[in-house]
């Protein structure tokens, strides 16, 4: 995640580098924005980014939309996004998160809980911070970059996953606080995008068939890809498999239930199918993910 900026024979003792708080290729908090080396030529993200603009101003082209972040405003970027053209003023600063989605999937309870702020970040990548919400966005990354530092703290690695936690959750709250008041109207494709999203998050336990998402939507499954695919550069099957290895993560991190059980109630044929699913999305087996080696 982070290979540009810190050094590989470096990262499995050190907490800092440069100024970067870092914990292995999980996460990284920099404070000095103007400062991270970021590629001219267009890259697929493969990890989530959080930043405050606090000075200046940056741009850069997210997919095939030109984006402006200023003072005050809050950048989320999700993996699959193509981030292309980014350019940043001389008097640039602000604090970056940057996070794995592998660590994402320790550091949530429940993925439908958190998924608004992702969904709302997919159409509304830039939100306009009031002054409190942007102190308390600086508060905890300053208290999570902390932990990061301390790593002679046996637990540190659970305080700055509750740390996240609280922190998604309060910004949560505020995307609710702008969707209640209506400050975003929806177009009809990315009404159709969040309604699926949402069923996908409430039954992709027993239902993995883009044709039954299609149905309770009221629509053919060719227009449900054609328009999923249009709002997120995604495919539903894409989306589907991206919330059942994020419940299959939490529940194996989370529960001490046996993956067998875990199989039933995620609605796989058995053990061994649920084993190679795995294993193809995640690149190791369950048995492997709850060791640790993930």
């Amino acid at each position: 995640m982070m290979k540009q900026q810190i050094p590989e024979t470096n990262m499995a003792n050190a907490a800092t580098w440069n100024g970067v708080a870092y914990i292995g290729e999980d996460i990284a908090l920099a404070d000095r924005l103007g400062e991270i080396p970021v590629p001219r030529d267009a890259r697929r993200m493969n990890f989530i980014v959080l930043a405050l603009c606090t000075n200046g101003s940056l741009k850069y082209t997210l997919d095939t939309r030109e984006i402006t972040v200023t003072p005050g405003e809050l950048l989320i970027v999700s993996e699959h996004h193509v981030v292309n053209n980014y350019e940043a003023s001389p008097d640039i600063e602000g604090l970056a998160i940057l996070m794995s989605v592998d660590f994402f999937g320790e550091v949530i309870n429940n993925v439908s809980d958190l998924s608004a702020i992702f969904l709302y970040a997919r159409s509304f990548p830039v939100m306009k911070l009031n002054d409190v919400d942007a102190a308390t966005f600086r508060r905890y990354f300053y208290a999570i970059k902390n932990r990061i530092a301390d790593n002679h703290n046996h637990f540190r690695r659970v305080l700055v996953r509750t740390l996240l936690l609280a922190m998604f959750y309060d910004l949560s709250n505020v995307i609710y606080q702008f969707q209640q008041i209506g400050i975003q109207p929806k177009k009809r494709a990315e009404d159709i995008f969040t309604r699926f999203i949402k069923l996908v998050e409430n039954n992709c336990r027993t239902e993995r068939r883009v044709a039954w998402y299609a149905s309770q939507l009221g629509i053919t499954p060719k227009y449900l890809s054609e328009i999923v695919k249009k709002v997120s550069q995604r495919t539903p099957n894409s989306w589907i498999d991206n919330y059942v290895v994020l419940e299959l993560r939490v529940m194996m991190k989370s529960t001490t239930k046996s993956i067998k059980q875990i199989a039933e109630e995620m609605n796989f044929p058995n053990q061994s199918f649920l084993g190679k699913y795995f294993k193809e999305h995640v690149g190791m087996s369950p048995s492997e993910y709850r060791r640790g080696k993930g």
